[in-house]
C-alpha cells in the first residue's frame, strides 16, 4: 500500500521523493532551449534544483528533530508533489530561493525551545528572513513569526531590539553589495514590490484544480490538527502552534503576492506539509487515507494534461 511504503522514513523513500522533483523540475526547464544552448543557464537550473533538494531536507530534518512529525516521509512527499503541481514554482527561481531562506529562518525560531543562544538564533532567523524578502518583498510577513517565537519562548526586553538589528545588518550589506557590484544605490522601491488582489488566474483549470485540492486537504486535516494541538503537552504546543501561525502567515504572502500564477504559494506548502503529514501518521481512516494519497500522487501528473 502507498501509505505504508512512506510511512517510515528511509533512504529508499528520500530517493523516490528527489527523484520525483528532479523528474518534474527537469520536465519544466529543459525541455526546449529558446535561444540555444547556454552553458551559464544550464549551471543556474541545476543550482536551483538543488536549491529545491536542499529545501526538502531542511524540511525533513526540522520535522524530525523537532517531532513535528512522526518519523514518515509524508512531509517530504507531500511538499513535493504540492510543489510539482504548479509548473510556475518550478521556473522561478527566486521564490525557491526565498522559500529555502524561510526555512532556515524556521529553523532558527522553533530552535529558541532549547533557551540556549537565544540572541544568535533570534539574530539568525531575522537574518534568513530578511534576505528571502530581497527575493519575494511579501515574505516579509514572515518577520511577525519571529515576534511569536519571542513571545512564547523568550519575552525578554532586549530579544526584542535584536531583529532590529539583524534587519539593518541586511540592508547595510546589500546598499554595499549594490554600489560595489552595480555602483547604484538599493533604495526601498528596489525592494518594494506591489501587491496584486486580482484573482482572475485562478479561475484557470490549470491553477484552480490543484490549488481546490490542496485547499480541501487543508480543511480536512486541519480539524485532526487541532485535535493534536489540544492533547500536546504544554512544551510542544507553542512549536505546534508556530506551525499553525506560519500557515497563516502564508496566506498573507499568497493573497498579497504581486503575481497570481501559483508561484506564490509555495511558502503555503511547507506549514502545510507538516499538518497533512500529522493526519496520514495517525492510525484512522486508514481506507479512506489511502484513497487520498493515491490521489494526490496523481495530481501532478494529471495535471499535465491541462498545461
Amino acid at each position: 500500500m502507498l501509505t505504508s511504503f512512506f510511512s517510515k522514513s528511509k533512504p529508499i523513500n528520500l530517493t523516490v521523493i528527489i527523484l520525483l522533483m528532479g523528474f518534474f523540475y527537469l520536465g519544466m526547464n529543459f525541455t526546449s532551449w529558446e535561444n540555444g544552448f547556454d552553458l551559464l543557464e544550464l549551471l543556474i537550473k541545476i543550482g536551483v534544483l538543488a536549491i529545491l533538494i536542499l529545501s526538502i531536507l531542511v524540511l525533513n530534518f526540522i520535522a524530525k528533530k523537532n517531532e513535528l512529525t512522526k518519523r514518515s516521509a509524508f512531509k517530504t512527499i507531500l511538499f513535493t508533489l504540492f510543489v510539482i503541481s504548479f509548473p510556475s514554482i518550478l521556473q522561478n527561481e527566486a521564490v525557491i530561493l526565498s522559500n529555502l531562506c524561510i526555512l532556515f529562518g524556521l529553523r532558527r525560531i522553533i530552535s529558541l525551545k532549547s533557551h540556549k543562544f537565544i540572541a544568535q538564533k533570534i539574530f539568525d532567523a531575522t537574518f534568513w528572513i530578511s534576505i528571502a524578502t530581497l527575493y519575494n518583498f511579501w515574505s516579509a510577513l514572515f518577520f511577525l513569526l519571529i515576534f511569536f517565537g519571542i513571545i512564547n519562548f523568550t519575552s525578554y526586553f532586549k530579544n526584542w531590539l535584536i531583529p532590529f538589528v539583524a534587519f539593518m545588518a541586511v540592508a547595510i550589506l546589500t546598499v554595499t553589495f549594490n554600489l560595489l557590484a552595480y555602483d547604484k544605490i538599493y533604495t526601498l522601491t528596489d525592494w518594494y514590490q506591489n501587491s496584486n488582489l486580482n484573482f482572475e488566474a485562478y479561475s484557470e483549470l490549470k491553477l484552480l484544480v490543484p490549488l481546490s485540492i490542496i485547499l480541501t486537504l487543508m480543511l480536512w486535516t486541519l480539524v485532526h490538527y487541532f485535535s493534536a494541538l489540544q492533547k500536546a503537552s504544554v512544551t510542544k504546543r507553542p512549536v505546534l502552534s508556530l506551525i499553525l501561525f506560519s500557515l497563516i502567515i502564508a496566506i498573507g504572502v499568497a493573497v498579497l503576492a504581486p503575481t497570481k500564477n501559483g508561484s506564490e504559494l509555495i511558502f503555503f506548502f511547507v506549514p502545510l506539509s507538516i499538518i497533512a503529514s500529522n493526519y496520514f501518521d495517525s492510525k484512522k481512516d486508514k481506507i479512506f487515507k489511502e484513497i487520498i494519497f493515491a490521489g494526490l500522487l496523481l495530481m501532478p501528473f494529471l495535471l499535465l494534461f491541462l498545461n
